[in-house]
């Protein structure tokens, strides 16, 4: 690690993550943290970051928000914000992801990431026209061609209706979770 930057040493512990096991990648993302001064909102975020590689997004939830209340900032923020909005999907949470991703400005740095787990987050939240517009939007900004075109169909896409399937209570939709 001697030429890397600490940035870059967290970037190669997460590119060989699939390749450790937890306790290892645990372990190696504290030997990072452990680096930084007290109070530096980047440990909260790496801690976070790893718990939910590992699918413990109810663990990391709270860690991202520390990051974001001790001050992040720049792409870093707009990250965790991403990967909060994300966890709280996973965990049942997704219409306070969409309020979080609908309330926060992004740079370019991330794409379209914001909007894809932003599309994702209100397809959870039952929203699925709405999510359908979001993707389109986002994707007509990238067409060489027909941009103008998809962006003018997602705005007309109708509202989003009951599903028949759940609306008569003959079936449970497994995305809407109470």
């Amino acid at each position: 690690m001697a030429d890397m930057t600490w940035d870059e040493a967290v970037q190669e512990v997460y590119a060989k993550a699939e390749t450790m096991t937890a306790d290892e990648l645990l372990h190696r993302i504290e030997e990072l943290c452990r680096q930084l001064p007290p109070g530096d909102p980047r440990v909260p975020s790496e801690r976070g970051s790893a718990l939910d590689v590992l699918g413990r997004e109810s663990e990391a939830i709270p860690l991202y928000r520390e990051a974001l209340d001790r001050g992040l900032e720049g792409v870093s923020r707009e990250r965790v914000t991403v990967q909060l909005a994300s966890s709280l999907r996973n965990v049942g949470q997704a219409q306070e992801a969409v309020e979080l991703l609908r309330g926060t400005e992004f740079s370019s740095a991330l794409g379209g990431a914001p909007e894809a787990f932003r599309a994702l987050a209100l397809y959870s939240a039952g929203r699925s026209s709405e999510a359908l517009a979001v993707a389109l939007r986002a994707l007509a900004a990238t067409l060489p061609e027909y941009g103008g075109a998809v962006a003018r169909y997602a705005e007309d896409l109708p509202a989003d209706r009951a599903d028949p399937r759940t609306a008569s209570g003959s079936a449970k939709d497994p995305r809407r979770q109470q």
